[in-house]
């Protein structure tokens, strides 16, 4: 359902299928372990194509929740503007901002800058 990788710094967790709402809180799982394991490292969170659901963009909300109480920056890339709209819309605004970008790339460099001054 998902891989993960450490660039220039940050944790990258791809997200590679759909996870159906009895996926969701399997998927939320292996996020919030990968994510205690590395903490403090910046995490960029990719939704590919088949993963841009509501179910997994209900995790990914979840999860940026989580990466604001423990002080982890956290930024979502997915070429879906639907999933980006959903996260948009629903993000939580009263802790570290969530930032979302249309490419990987993007998501990891403005995480390697936050890195660097944070």
């Amino acid at each position: 359902m998902l891989s993960h990788s450490l660039e220039q710094g940050v944790l990258v967790i791809t997200v590679h299928d759909d996870p159906g709402i009895g996926g969701r809180a399997a998927l939320l799982a292996e996020i919030s372990s990968l994510v205690h394991a590395h903490k403090p490292t910046p995490v960029v969170l990719v939704l590919d194509e088949p993963a841009s659901s509501g179910a997994a963009v209900s995790a990914v909300l979840r999860a940026h929740r989580m990466c604001s109480v423990l002080g982890v920056f956290m930024s979502v890339a997915t070429h879906s503007f639907p999933a980006r709209r959903l996260l948009e819309v629903n993000a939580d605004t009263t802790g570290i901002r969530l930032v979302i970008h249309a490419g990987a790339e993007t998501a990891v460099s403005t995480a390697t800058a936050f890195a660097a001054v944070a």
